[in-house]
């Protein structure tokens, strides 16, 4: 069952590859959404880079324990920047809320996964 780790890495993937296009093609809207939460507007970009290129290491099974460890933590960090606040009272703030920790969640299982065939870290492992 191979196939279905290559889908699950493209499938969470997707998920950050398309929210960077969507900031791309939409700035001012993303700037306007971390300055009302009291983030940098500096770091925008640097967010957009980060969400293209990290899921492309994980669809390609490159280093996946790293990248899905750094993918976690950038959820983690963005959950709690912007959707704590009003969690109990706003259904779509709970919604992220949980959506955010079932993601974490799906990275974290892959972390604790050995590397299957279909990646370059089952290849450079048994490449020795």
């Amino acid at each position: 069952m191979h196939i279905v780790e290559v889908f699950g890495r493209i499938f969470i993937s997707a998920l950050f590859i398309i929210e960077a296009i969507k900031k791309i093609f939409n700035p001012d809207m993303g700037m306007m959404y971390m300055s009302d939460h009291g983030v940098p507007e500096f770091l925008f970009y640097p967010s957009i880079a980060f969400e293209l290129i990290v899921p492309l290491f994980l669809i390609a099974g490159y280093k996946t324990k790293i990248v899905s460890s750094m993918l976690a933590l950038f959820v983690l960090t963005v959950t709690l920047i912007f959707h704590t606040s009003g969690v109990l009272s706003d259904g779509m703030q709970l919604t992220s809320l949980l959506k955010n920790f079932a993601i974490i969640g799906g990275l974290l299982i892959i972390v604790s996964n050995k590397p299957q065939i279909c990646s370059f870290d089952y290849y450079l492992e048994n490449k020795k």
